[in-house]
């Protein structure tokens, strides 16, 4: 369950997130200075490279925590930039002022927001199993 947990937050910001983002509204806006471009492309390739090392570390080493670490990292900074938008100018609305929704919440945040409540419990979870771990053998 925690590896498919940290594989779904993976999946959203390695491969969604670039597959909606490298066309005309973003890396290939015409309305984006040089300068920003540099900026998505950047974002989007070290993404994307966190989440293959993420995926290594939960298939391949059995390792969890720094993953989810990773992982919360990612979507958490998502988030937060979402919740600072307004005091750097920030939006999620294209152009156009049309804007990517489900029942009425920005993709992004629906996506990420779930992928981090979801990452952090599992992080918590395996935190509390391990202090009740060590206490079991200190008695």
């Amino acid at each position: 369950m925690k590896r498919s947990i940290i594989t779904f937050s993976v999946l959203l910001y390695a491969i969604v997130v670039p597959f909606l983002e490298i066309n005309e509204t973003h890396v290939f806006n015409p309305n984006w200075t040089p300068h920003v471009r540099i900026h998505e492309v950047w974002q989007l390739i070290t993404n994307s490279g966190i989440g293959a090392l993420c995926l290594w570390l939960v298939w391949v080493k059995k390792e969890t925590k720094i993953s989810g670490i990773l992982s919360l990292l990612v979507t958490g900074g998502f988030l937060l930039a979402y919740g600072l938008k307004n005091a750097y100018g920030g939006s999620m609305k294209y152009l156009d002022g049309s804007e990517k929704t489900l029942l009425g919440v920005n993709i992004g945040v629906l996506g990420f927001g779930m992928a981090f409540i979801l990452v952090l419990y599992i992080l918590m979870v395996e935190r509390l199993k391990g202090t009740v771990n060590r206490t079991k053998n200190e008695i």
